[in-house]
This record gives C-alpha cells, structure tokens and sequence, in this order.
C-alpha cells in the first residue's frame, strides 16, 4: 500500500477550504461556516492561533488565519543579510520579510536576489579587467563605452526606484505554477545611480526602425553551454527612452553588490525585474519585439485573455508583462504582533503601482467588513514606492488580522483574492494581511 502524502496547511485550503477547517479545526457542525464559527470549530481555530477572534463572524469561508499561512526559513548568502528567504541556491534567489522592507531606502544586504544564470571567476575577472557596454543594431553610430566613458560623458542621475521580480506572490497560486516560491518580498527600492538610457541612445541616434531593445548580461547558462543564454529580455523603445530608466553604477552610494550586478546593471523601474539586465554589456536596439531568452513561450508572458486554473495556453495566446501592478505591504508591526486592546499603534507599509502612482491605501482588522484610509506620502520621485502609515487601536482581546489595500491613479484596487490565474504565476498582487494579538 502506498504512503499517504502529508499536505502542508497551504495545500489542504488550496484543495478545499471548507474541509480544511474540519480537518485543521474540528467538524464543521454547520455547512454555512458561520455555524461553524459559532461552534467548537471557532473555539478550536481560537487556541490555535492563540486569542479569541473578535470579528470571527465578517472572515471568509476557508481563509487561512495568517498566523499559520506564514513560515520563514532562514539561509545564508555572502553578502546579504541572514534574515532573506532562499528559495534557491543554483542560482541565488531570496526574498525579503515583509517586516524588513520598513526603509524607505531598502538597505544593500536586504535587497532581494532574482539570478537566473551563474558568473564564473574566469567572467569575473574578464569583466572587471576590460568592462565594456556595447549599444548597436538600429543606431546610426555604434557604441563602445568604458565606464570611465560612462560615468564621465553623460550626467549622472539618482533616483530612488522600485524594482520587482514579476513572480512575487508566486507563492499564493493553485495550482502552483512552477517558479521561486516568491511571497510578497521580492521588491526593494533602492537609491540608485548612474545615467538615463535615453542619454546614451541619443548619443548613438535611434533610427526611425527602432522599436524595442534587447538587454544582455555576462552571466552564463546554468548548462555551461555558452551557446545558451542565461535571461536576454528587452522593453519597448518608449520605455527605454523613459528618464528613469537608467544604466546604474551604484546602489545607495555604494559599488552594486555582486549579487544585484555589479559592475552596471540596467535598472527599468514599474516593470518586471528581469527587464532589468544584471552584469550588463550590452543593449541591442532592435526593429521588432526581442525574441531573447526570456521573451518566448511561457516566460514573462502572460494570458491575453482569462483562464481556469491549470489550463494549458497556446504561445500565441500568450502576451509579454508589461507594467507591474498596484500593490502594497505592511512592514509594520511584524506580523504575529502583540498589542493592547483599546491602545493606539501605528501601523505602516509601502505601496507602489508599476509605470503609475498609489493615490490611497485602505486598511482592515475586521475582514475587510470596513476601512480607514492610511496617510499617503508622495514619492520623492516618479517610479519610487510610496510610504503609507495609520494609527489603529483594536477594540477588545483577541485574534486580528490588518489588511492592506491599494488604489493606483487610475482607479485600479489590489484585489482581496488571489487574481487571475496563469502559467507562471504572474502579476499577483493581491491584499497583504498580518497577524496581530490584542492581549
């Protein structure tokens, strides 16, 4: 007889909530979870996360109280702080706790890795003996720089600008799409420094062909095949153009850590990380859609139109992200929290919305049955992430969970469930919730 396969808490609700809360909290004694909640089940989900439940009675039917959905591991990576996620180690990839995401600045060791690729030491020593940034293709004059040539022939800028791995919240799909298992901390925002892409096309003369660019990097493919590209991924031509869309040379003062693509990296702010070619050396302007890896079939692309969970899609129904959407988080308290009834504390995140600006955030402890509107700061600068806040004080003991909700300019909310399922597991950026303890 075959060995019955243990399901973690994630799976059972993913499988069905309902029976979820049987096998987790006791019998359901009613098929309305409300009778449920009223019985031995709410006392049972009660001691388990360690309070009563004052709201029980507003919390969606199998919802999984954040207290037990949350589970970090913790790893460490040369450079960067203990505290990231790894989800991988060939190649690197970690993400950030939300509750460490409360800079505005996020620091070097916090930011988080997105690598798709591995750089040898013979790479190293290559690069940082003769570092060279080839632009070409549709350009009128080709152009070879050094980074003393970069740094030096064009101005300087810096900018504080948001940066995220197009599968965060990868984690909240069902079925699982295959990927790093992201939660909600693969963004930072960092201050970086360098010159405007548009400053160097200009230099090289766009020709009216020109539509897209193709970015690569001098990491190499997990194979060790070096006919094969590690990532090579590109962005219209209006986006390249955009002024906050640079080729950096420093992270928040300080050289790029190797991890984040030293010695220059492109930095495409709002749209998917991967846009943003680490360990670059060289910007391909093209008179068509880049077809490079990472362009193609499944990778960063996305459904055209709505489909059911585990679909298969064809390639051509297949479209390439764009801009990310409107998200937010809540970086403090921690969650799993402990606080006084009736006592006022402030609670504070960052929001950001892609290529646009968070014109509000709406925060929750009663399941979303209402909303206050947090204080909004406005970014220092287009493309950076805005820093919300609130005072909450929660009415009695017990059990809560802080939702947080962002609109963007353009009306558009962050969902409360997990949004339209797709391949990879794109673009979910649905409300971040945290565990807090009246007691």
């Amino acid at each position: 007889m075959s060995k019955r396969k243990e399901r973690g808490i994630c799976e059972l609700y993913a499988d069905d909530p309902e029976r979820a809360d049987a096998l987790v909290f006791g019998r359901v004694t009613d098929s309305n979870r409300r009778g449920f909640l009223r019985g031995a089940g709410l006392a049972a989900m009660g001691s388990v996360v360690g309070a009563t439940i004052p709201f029980h009675a507003n919390m969606p039917s199998g919802l999984i109280p954040a207290a037990l959905a949350e589970s970090i591991e913790d790893f460490e990576i040369q450079g960067k702080s203990d505290d990231l996620i790894v989800h991988n180690d060939r190649p690197i990839n970690a993400e950030t706790p939300a509750h460490l995401l409360d800079d505005d600045v996020t620091p070097n060791e916090l930011f988080f890795v997105r690598n798709n690729g591995a750089v040898t030491q013979q790479a190293w020593d290559q690069q940082m003996n003769d570092w060279r940034l080839t632009i070409d293709g549709e350009v009128e004059e080709s152009l070879e720089l050094t980074m003393e040539e970069l740094q030096n022939d064009f101005e300087q800028v810096t900018l504080r600008l948001q940066l995220e791995c197009g599968g965060n919240g990868r984690a909240g799909f069902n079925p699982s799409p295959r990927g790093n298992q992201w939660t909600v901390g693969a963004i930072g925002n960092a201050e970086w420094t360098g010159v405007r892409v548009a400053d160097i096309l200009q230099r090289a003369g766009l020709k009216q062909t020109a539509v897209y660019s193709g970015h690569y990097g001098f990491d190499e493919h997990l194979s060790g095949d070096p006919e094969r590209e590690a990532l090579s991924r590109g962005a219209p031509i209006n986006k390249m153009m955009d002024p906050h869309t640079i080729v950096a040379f420093k992270m928040n003062g300080e050289d790029i850590p190797a991890v984040n693509g030293f010695p220059a990296r492109l930095v495409v702010p709002g749209w998917a990380g991967s846009c943003s070619q680490k360990w670059l050396t060289r910007i391909w302007v093209r008179d068509r859609q880049h077809d490079g890896a990472g362009m193609t079939g499944l990778s960063y692309r996305v459904p055209r139109y709505p489909v059911a969970p585990g679909d298969e899609v064809p390639d051509e129904d297949m479209m390439v992200m764009e801009g990310m959407p409107v998200k937010s988080i809540i970086t403090n308290p921690r969650s799993d929290a402990e606080t006084t009834p009736g006592r006022a504390f402030e609670v504070r995140g960052q929001a950001w919305a892609g290529d646009d600006e968070v014109r509000a955030v709406h925060v929750s402890y009663d399941y979303g049955a209402t909303w206050r509107e947090a204080r909004l700061d406005p970014p220092p600068n287009r493309l950076s992430w805005q820093r919300w806040r609130i005072d909450l004080a929660l009415p009695t003991q017990g059990y809560y969970e802080i939702w947080a909700r962002a609109t963007d300019d353009k009306g558009r909310s962050q969902p409360m469930r997990v949004p339209g399922w797709n391949p990879r597991g794109y673009w979910n950026n649905s409300a971040h919730r945290i565990a807090v303890r009246a007691v």
